[in-house]
């Protein structure tokens, strides 16, 4: 199964999509592919490793691509839909779930992002109003491009979250958000720093959010895949590489992370829709040093600096499950698995507990959809072994090895 890679194939006639379509070949079997641009030809195996694909940038991880035997593809956004990587059971399962997973059955949320461009340019034109916005894509499925609708205080107007790993902003990024909401006012347009070490700008109308998500895409940030059912910011070290006490620099890591959750590998553009569809929000927090300030405690997935007693090669014990809300706090728990402090092995153990979770995690109880409910339900022990096994079906040499004593 590890040898098995989906193939996009997608005509052009004038840079108008005409077709695309996913189908699954073997790169053991197929020797030769040909490219539909000019006369190029490219064996199998260089289409899987190759490290810049045409005219895209190079994909950060070695992300598994899904086996499917036919992905639903949206037309407007040449992508698969996010439910297209969900098994046959889980679909069922949400198709029978909650009122989010109804909605989500409906109107898959990983193209919502092309119906704001849509309802911007009609809004713009005169053609229609917020007002006239779909109920279900303005309260609930906005969400998947980072817009909030806060209905009670300001009608029509957003709460956009952005994603910005390890919370590290440059000078042009900042006066980016000031000018994107200053039109708002004072009181009306906000940028929040929240704790999660994200911007939130408030304020936000649909007809000016296509020209925010360039500005954001631009400088190399986004918005999609911030809410709802998604994977939230990565919260890595507030010191991380002036931290004198630094046992690990978090922010290679959380760009990493960030990447493998919201740029498709597949196009190199942001939103990634093989995590479109999750059962509910799923945090990661990476601490880089004895002082826990990403509270790895609270997080689905906490990653805690331990150098191995017998090697000494750094790496991290890893906690799982914490959660805080207004209802619960429960603290995380020790997995008894460590990995070493390396891009691949921080990405695929994150990428095996996502693919665990997305797919058997709850689709009923909105309550009981978090990651700690899942690992209940396999027991500690099991849910280690699952994780064990999901990494080794991706043949990428990342062994895990019990917990580290810690320092």
């Amino acid at each position: 199964q590890q040898h098995h890679r989906t193939l996009v194939i997608s005509f052009y006639n004038n840079g108008v999509p005409l077709l695309t379509k996913m189908t699954n070949f073997n790169a053991l079997a197929l020797k030769k592919v040909l490219f539909l641009a000019g006369s190029v030809f490219l064996t199998s195996e260089a289409f899987v490793q190759q490290q810049t694909p045409f005219g895209l940038s190079s994909a950060p991880t070695n992300s598994a691509l899904p086996v499917a035997a036919d992905m639903e593809i949206d037309t407007r956004t040449g992508k698969p839909i996010g439910t297209s990587f969900l098994p046959e059971e889980t679909v069922e399962r949400a198709a029978a779930g909650n009122k989010i997973e109804k909605i989500k059955m409906a109107k898959d949320g990983t193209s919502a992002f092309v119906d704001v461009y849509e309802y911007a340019a009609k809004i713009r034109a005169g053609e229609m109003t917020w007002e006239e916005v779909e109920a279900a894509d303005m309260d609930n499925r906005l969400k998947f491009v980072g817009m909030l609708h806060r209905n009670k205080r300001t009608p029509g107007q957003f709460m956009m979250r952005l994603k910005v790993p390890n919370g590290i902003i440059n000078a042009d990024q900042l006066r980016f958000y000031a000018d994107s909401v200053e039109k708002y006012g004072e009181e009306g347009g906000v940028v929040d720093i929240t704790t999660r070490q994200n911007i939130q700008l408030r304020g936000v109308k649909i007809e000016d959010a296509p020209d925010i998500i360039d500005g954001v895409h631009a400088r190399n940030q986004t918005s999609f895949q911030s809410a709802l059912d998604s994977v939230r910011n990565m919260v890595g070290s507030p010191l991380a590489g002036i931290d004198d006490q630094e046992m690990v620099d978090t922010r290679e890591f959380c760009n990493a992370l960030n990447d493998l959750v919201s740029l498709d590998p597949v196009t190199g553009t942001r939103g990634n829709p093989q995590w479109g569809n999750l059962p509910r929000k799923f945090n990661i927090a990476i601490s880089g040093s004895r002082d826990d300030y990403a509270h790895t405690h609270i997080n689905d997935i906490g990653l805690v600096p331990t150098p191995h007693k017998d090697t000494g090669v750094m790496g991290f014990n890893v906690v799982l499950g914490g959660y805080m809300s207004i209802k619960r706090v429960a603290e995380s728990i020790d997995a008894d698995m460590w990995i070493p402090a390396e891009r691949e092995a921080v990405v695929t153990l994150s990428e095996a507990i996502l693919r665990l979770f997305r797919d058997e995690s709850d689709r009923k109880d909105r309550q009981k959809a978090r990651l700690m409910w899942l690992v209940e339900k396999y027991g500690v022990e099991e849910f280690k072994a699952a994780v064990i096994k999901e990494i080794e079906s991706y043949d990428r040499g990342v062994t895990i090895e019990s917990a580290q004593p810690a320092p």
